[in-house]
């Protein structure tokens, strides 16, 4: 088996990455939208996402909210370039960076709300944990982080699949960086590692089927 590197990855996906999610991805039609339902009214509300993408999420908060200021972080620059085109009228309120949120500075006490949609669960424990800690801090108090994600079902699903990326990289003889591979984890692994780094609350807000929507409170 064959793994991209992940800017790689989903670069060569731009053009077709949301007609793939909307049509082929189970509850993508519905994912997106209760994302956006968790977004304030607030007027001039700032928000992080963090692998934005086609900004599929961002969608549905313009709609929400079309106020809203957004800090989006992805690995893919053909991907960002989609939203600046479907958003040309609010380039204004978006800071697009070409980066990756693992290394990218989010700074403290700067945002009122951060979010990522089907992005983490490429990456372990130790990984989204260290992204944790640096998302609740660039939270201003009682600001919260939204999670919409693909989870595994159980814990030896989780194992299987964590084992199985081991296993391949150590064949190809990949010893770092970001490659392609889904390895999600459960829900209740999510929400404890969320706990860990600080939050005072976690929610499991929607699933459906093995999507679901946590809720992490500063």
């Amino acid at each position: 088996m064959k793994l991209e590197e992940m800017s790689i990855f989903f670069n060569n996906r731009a053009d077709g990455y949301e007609e793939h999610m909307m049509n082929n991805v189970d509850g993508a039609d519905k994912y997106y939208i209760e994302t956006a339902k968790l977004i304030p009214e607030t007027n001039g509300l700032k928000v992080l996402d963090l692998g934005c993408g086609t900004g599929l999420e961002l969608d549905e908060i313009f709609k929400k909210n079309p106020t809203v200021m957004v800090t989006g972080v992805d690995l893919a620059k053909d991907m960002i370039e989609k939203i600046k085109l479907k958003h040309s009228d609010k380039l204004n309120q978006l800071n697009l960076i070409v980066d990756s949120y693992f290394s990218y500075d989010m700074g403290e006490f700067v945002f009122d709300v951060a979010l990522s949609v089907e992005t983490l669960h490429h990456f372990n424990h130790e990984e989204k944990t260290k992204l944790y800690k640096k998302i609740f801090k660039s939270l201003k108090p009682n600001g919260f982080y939204v999670e919409t994600d693909y989870t595994a079902p159980n814990q030896d699903y989780e194992d299987f699949h964590f084992n199985e990326n081991k296993r391949i990289r150590s064949e190809l003889g990949i010893t770092d960086g970001f490659y392609h591979y889904d390895t999600p984890c459960t829900v209740k692994n999510q929400m404890q590692m969320l706990y860990n780094v600080g939050f005072k609350s976690v929610e499991k807000i929607w699933q459906h089927e093995n999507t679901a929507i946590l809720l992490a409170t500063k």
